[in-house]
């Protein structure tokens, strides 16, 4: 069988449904963490630095994992391992998150489950690639999407249906989550677990040596003549150390500079990123240099530096649509309950009140988000996937803008329909774009790699946005939400630039 072969709608869902769980933790994380911060003692211009764990988490375990699932081949599978361990580890963060006792506590949960979604989403991501032939792709993420929207949903309306149809209490006791709040969690935990565990027995995989007779049927011109082994680009040392002397005097500069005028610690992340960046491109040189080429560190670093044209391209569509989504879930919260509901006491009843709506409100946007995933591929199909994402992105900046512009939390609903649009979009276009342009036996490490860019806006919003809200916007949260809709509009124009090639 050299043909990767069709598979059924069927086929399609049962390796898609892990993805159910996996946004069902997601979304509760988004829809609450800030609530949780903010109840135990956070001030809004402090939630930045606290979430920061979270896309730092990223940034680190997707390559590594990425890495190791594309090496990996066991009786369990190549990426199906992963899917579970992760899923196990969320589940028991889940349960912990909601009774922290103190700030702390809080942040370094978020830092751990963040970690354990990540192990088992990237692979997931991967596995399209591996499972589905090319004009099958678009599909598989659209089908993803659909998941994703869908645990979502429910996620994120989980305060406020356990509160309004329940009957659960949603007020804070001694500084502690409201028992929504906990119940939410450890429904999400259950419902996450038993998501993978059915994609993880429902879903067999190829082999690596069958993976490699499709990629050679796909991709001949990646192969050599003589043997079934892609041909790898290693790059010079030089470039390694010129890379880390170029970017080491930037980041050490802006740490003096937060440093020298006192200004907000968060601003050390951007340098501090850059530094280490820096450092890792000196390591990456020395290993070049004495051909110590044969370890994941250095293939990592050396891919970084071999992106294909179309995901360097992409980079910095999804740096401008990341911002804008990170901006939203750090400050929505806050936003919504200060603009419309006239309060920033986190333990008052409007304050839960408006928390409880924001949940509604990201249970819209992924709401909708489920319901036009499968009509993206319609519309790529008449136009094209540049067209169909730029639309989306489009919508979804004008959402996000617009939460400025109303004073009633129901017309809140018509913001997050746009968001939603772009949310379907950013899950599945740049990713059925992106895949074909992969290697097969490096498509975890370049989806990892990709990932950077998805970490690296999200860590520059943990780091500036604080900093923005405080001393420019005036502490109103509102502002960043503006920012965030301008910066969604600027990447659609940017997908216009985008090389999509089958």
């Amino acid at each position: 069988m050299a043909k990767r072969p069709h598979l059924s709608f069927w086929q399609i869902w049962n390796m898609s449904f892990g993805f159910l769980g996996i946004q069902f933790g997601f979304a509760l994380q988004n829809a609450n963490v800030s609530r949780i911060f903010e109840t135990l003692g956070a001030k809004v211009e402090d939630i930045p630095i606290l979430w920061v764990a979270a896309p730092l988490t990223g940034l680190i375990i997707q390559p590594i994992i990425g890495h190791l699932s594309d090496n990996t081949w066991n009786i369990f599978g190549r990426r199906r391992p992963f899917f579970f361990i992760g899923a196990l580890l969320a589940s028991v963060a889940l349960f912990i998150m909601p009774n922290s006792p103190v700030l702390w506590i809080a942040a370094g949960m978020l830092w751990i489950m963040d970690a354990s979604i990540n192990v088992s989403m990237e692979p997931f991501r991967a596995f399209v690639g591996d499972m589905l032939p090319a004009n099958q792709r678009t599909s598989g993420f659209a089908m993803q999407s659909f998941f994703i929207g869908t645990g979502a949903v429910v996620a994120s309306a989980l305060p406020y249906i356990l509160t309004n149809v329940f009957g659960v209490g949603n007020e804070p006791i001694n500084g502690q989550m409201p028992a929504s709040v906990k119940y939410s969690f450890y429904l999400g935990g259950a419902v996450f677990f038993l998501s993978v565990l059915w994609t993880v027995f429902s879903t067999k995989e190829y082999p690596p040596e069958q993976l490699a007779e499709f990629e050679k049927e796909e991709h001949p011109e990646r192969f050599t003549k003589q043997e079934t082994r892609i041909v790898e680009k290693y790059e010079h040392s030089g470039k390694f150390l010129r890379n880390a002397l170029i970017v080491l005097p930037i980041g050490l500069i802006i740490c003096i500079y937060v440093w020298y005028n006192g200004l907000q610690k968060e601003l050390y992340i951007l340098g501090g990123g850059l530094s280490g960046y820096a450092i890792m491109q000196f390591i990456t040189a020395y290993m070049s240099f004495n051909g110590h080429t044969s370890n994941g560190f250095f293939s990592v670093n050396n891919d970084l530096n071999h992106l294909p044209k179309a995901m360097s391209q992409l980079a910095v569509v999804q740096f401008f649509s990341w911002f804008a989504l990170f901006a939203m879930w750090i400050y929505t919260t806050p936003a919504v309950t200060e603009h419309i509901y006239g309060t920033t006491d986190p333990s008052s009843v409007l304050y839960n009140e408006g928390a409880n709506w924001v949940g509604i409100m990201f249970a819209v946007y992924n709401g909708f988000a489920a319901l036009v995933a499968f009509l993206l591929p319609v519309i790529a199909k008449y136009t094209n996937r540049k067209i169909t994402h730029m639309i989306a992105l489009i919508a979804g900046g004008l959402g996000l803008a617009s939460i400025y512009l109303f004073n009633s939390p129901q017309m809140l609903i018509v913001s997050m329909v746009g968001v939603g649009f772009a949310w379907a979009s950013i899950l599945s276009m740049p990713y059925a774009i992106l895949t074909g342009s992969l290697p097969q036996n490096k498509l975890g490490t370049f989806m990892g790699i990709f990932n950077f860019f998805i970490v690296i806006p999200q860590i520059l919003a943990a780091s500036i946005l604080g900093f923005l809200v405080k001393n420019l916007f005036g502490g109103h949260a509102i502002s960043a939400l503006v920012l965030g809709g301008i910066s969604m509009i600027i990447a659609a124009v940017l997908t216009l630039f985008v090389e999509d090639k089958n």
